[in-house]
């Protein structure tokens, strides 16, 4: 026992990190909105910013001081940091001694752990990072002789058995914090003579072969302090983080007070759950504090009129889908016991903003939409993804409207219809051939397939009507069912699959044409991956969560550097984006406009499956993609298109991240002409309401439209439908060379 107990190795679960948010001049953030990310992080506003973790607001000027931080790439000891903000966002930021910052990256937020099948998880804290009120109240309140006696406390044993003997039953334990320790480290928690009296024999063995404040360092690190779900809290460390989201060193008196009150039953006095009892509690370790002179009854009276502090959600709970994928990625090269019990860092990409912002966004707008599909039985459900494109970073995850729940991850698993969120895949099959472009006249006439002698497939557009000849734009722009079948016939079915599959598609999708129109089963994630590179510029890069690992001794174990495969051509992408574009100024996904900033530039699809079974939308700017999908659980049709149900939510996701606009160079060998949306005809651009601009190869010859003096028209802009500033193609590759090497 005294060599397991001298050989300790507690399991270290793997820490989760948050991407760390970089202060720079220029970042459009609101003195408000800086304030809420030091909150995040659990700074408390103070009258002196003089101790790490705390910050003071004065006008448009922030004083912080700093915690010290680990990084994946380095370390950074505490500093000072002044923040000079206006309306606009942050102007400047100077260190302690008033020197210009450039640029400054705050400690990254503790998102989770990854804990052992058993349940145990902890931060372990050496002595110089516990405070000493903590194992000074430990004493006060349970084991006043600890520095004395030898494991063991004889009266504290008398006293206990003659309450035992006179209730008949085990109402009290008389236990030393040695006996505690070994009854958590070493033993069962019943409540047997026999077990006690083993229990005490090792006490005085422990005690006889180990110093008090080693004794001491090992029970604040071992004790259980509270349940997470299936993860047990176990020590002080992670304690301080679960009930209060910082470090144990930054606790307070009445935080201290309130966690050796938990000792005494960590369901019981739960916080969270039974408020009363725990203040009771800890008002009576307070009080025994200035009883056994740790603190001033001043000091003590004062902590007692504090409220209880703790965090309304327990730290590391909050992204439980986004966890999951981390945990999914790592088994992929790390064996399970590194992941529980090495003490490993992870450091992810999660943006804490932009997951606030995807959870608010598809929690208010179900709730929205159940009440306009009242009478069923269940409420919606549904799955927001948020990338960033150029590198494969996913920063968000929400995998259910309970986005604390640690259940089902529909991001990751619900293999649903995509519906027409395939057409863009279609459309970019047919540019590819060289026989289409956004111009092309193509028919939307009835389709009628022959599937076997007794079988024909016959779908409709979603308003039951046809168009007729209609140009390429309008038909992907307006999502028409006949006009793309017609196209996906005649391209061949085997070409469009291989399409899906080269932008990330796992599994082949069953060759069928009813694949025309989405009968593909994606998860939101798999869609996001498809998507990825239609935002991108036809590179597909594999979504990844994990930036790096570091060992609990700091030396960096494995990066996960971006892995780029060119999937489609320059030429072809633009056109295709270009016509994505169309979707949002005049197809199916125009309804966002009312929601989004009116200079921004966005693209994307609307996407909805056979009876109204799944609701999507998949877009992107010029720095985000975000994927929505909606529906039921138990696939009940929920009555809403892609526009009516997931748009929304996409819409709300993409206004509140302060993106850019897409806008990129048109390569060379394009051409923007302006046609007739309706007809594909050219067009002067003052001919008509209906004449919109497209990318189309140049040379390209089209019919003119009849009336219009095309000698009247307007020198095109050499662009297609995408004001903002352009990006030329070095600067592309320029960028994508900056994450290869970066992560």
């Amino acid at each position: 026992m005294i060599h397991q107990f001298e050989g300790r190795r507690w399991t270290l679960p793997a820490q989760v990190y948050a991407a760390p948010l970089e202060l720079y001049a220029g970042l459009a953030l609101s003195p408000a909105e800086l304030e809420a990310e030091l909150r995040r992080l659990h700074y408390l506003r103070a009258e002196r910013a003089d101790a790490p973790g705390t910050y003071r607001m004065s006008g448009e000027r922030i004083e912080v001081s700093l915690r010290a931080a680990r990084f994946a790439d380095e370390s950074r000891a505490p500093m000072r940091l002044t923040l000079m903000t206006s309306a606009q966002g942050l102007t400047a930021l100077r260190d302690g001694a008033g020197k210009e910052v450039p640029v400054l990256r705050v400690e990254p937020l503790l998102i989770g752990s990854i804990f052992p099948i058993h349940g145990e998880d902890r931060i372990v804290v050496s002595p110089q990072e516990v405070p000493a009120l903590l194992p000074a109240a430990l004493k006060a309140v349970e084991d006043r002789k600890f520095d004395t006696h030898h494991g063991i406390d004889p009266s504290a044993v008398l006293r206990a058995l003659w309450v035992n003997m006179r209730a008949h039953q085990i109402e009290q334990g008389g236990s030393t914090l040695t006996q505690q320790l070994v009854r958590s480290y070493f033993l069962s928690s019943r409540q047997t003579l026999s077990r006690k009296v083993r229990e005490g024999l090792m006490a005085v063995a422990l005690d006889a072969h180990f110093s008090k404040s080693d004794l001491m360092n090992a029970y604040i690190n071992e004790i259980f302090l509270g349940q997470d779900g299936d993860r047990a809290i176990h020590g002080f460390g992670l304690a301080s983080q679960f009930y209060f989201g910082k470090p144990l060193a930054e606790l307070d008196l009445a935080e201290v007070a309130l966690l050796v009150a938990i000792v005494r039953g960590p369901s019981y006095y739960e916080p969270r759950r039974h408020p009363e009892r725990a203040r009771a509690r800890r008002d009576l370790v307070l009080k025994i504090m200035a009883e056994q002179h740790v603190v001033s009854e001043t000091a003590a009276a004062a902590a007692a009129r504090r409220p209880l502090g703790v965090t309304s959600r327990p730290a590391g709970a909050y992204y439980p889908a986004y966890l999951d994928f981390v945990r999914r990625t790592l088994r992929r090269d790390y064996r399970e016991s590194d992941l529980t019990e090495a003490g490993l860092r992870i450091y992810t990409s999660l943006e804490p903003r932009a997951q606030e912002q995807a959870e608010h966004a598809l929690e208010r707008e179900l709730a929205r939409l159940d009440k306009l599909h009242k009478g069923h039985a269940t409420p919606l459900e549904g799955a927001v993804i948020v990338t960033l494109p150029q590198s494969a970073d996913v920063i968000a995850i929400v995998g259910g409207r309970d986005v604390g729940y640690d259940g089902f991850d529909r991001a990751l698993d619900a293999r649903r219809s995509m519906g027409s969120l395939v057409k863009p895949f279609i459309y970019l099959t047919a540019l590819e051939s060289g026989r289409y472009t956004a111009a092309t006249v193509v028919q939307d006439a009835p389709v009628d397939v022959k599937l076997d002698r007794d079988h024909h497939w016959r779908p409709e557009n979603f308003t039951h009507q046809v168009y007729g000849p209609v140009p390429l734009v309008r038909a992907l722009s307006e999502s028409l069912n006949l006009a793309t079948v017609g196209v996906g016939l005649d391209l061949g079915l085997p070409k469009v699959a291989q399409t899906l599959s080269r932008f990330g598609l796992p599994n082949p999708p069953v060759q069928v044409p009813a694949m025309l129109l989405g009968a593909v089963e994606v998860t939101p994630l798999e869609a996001a991956q498809l998507f990825n590179g239609l935002a991108n510029g036809g590179f597909r890069a594999p979504l990844r969560a994990v930036r790096a690992v570091i060992s609990a001794e700091g030396k960096s174990l494995k990066a996960f550097p971006l892995q780029v495969t060119q999937v489609a051509a320059p030429e072809t992408m633009y056109q295709l984006d270009a016509m994505l574009l169309g979707v949002m100024n005049h197809g199916t996904g125009r309804a966002a406009r009312a929601l989004l900033p009116g200079e921004l530039t966005v693209a994307g699809k609307s996407g909805t499956s056979s009876d109204y079974r799944d609701s999507w939308f998949a877009g992107f700017s010029g720095a985000h993609l975000v994927v929505v999908w909606v529906g039921y659980d138990n696939n009940d049709p929920t009555g809403f298109t892609g526009s009516a149900g997931a748009l929304p939510v996409w819409a709300h996701v993409m206004a509140a991240l302060g993106t850019r606009s897409w806008a990129t160079a048109m390569p060379e060998d394009l051409t923007a002409v302006h046609i007739d949306y309706l007809s594909g005809e050219r067009a002067a651009s003052n001919c008509s309401a209906d004449v919109i601009e497209v990318a189309v190869p140049a040379g390209t010859v089209l019919p003119v439209k009849p009336g219009c003096n095309l000698a009247q028209e307007t020198p095109g802009t050499g662009r297609s439908d995408a004001p903002g500033t352009l990006e030329t193609l070095k600067e592309k590759a320029a960028e994508w060379l900056k994450h290869l090497g970066g992560h």
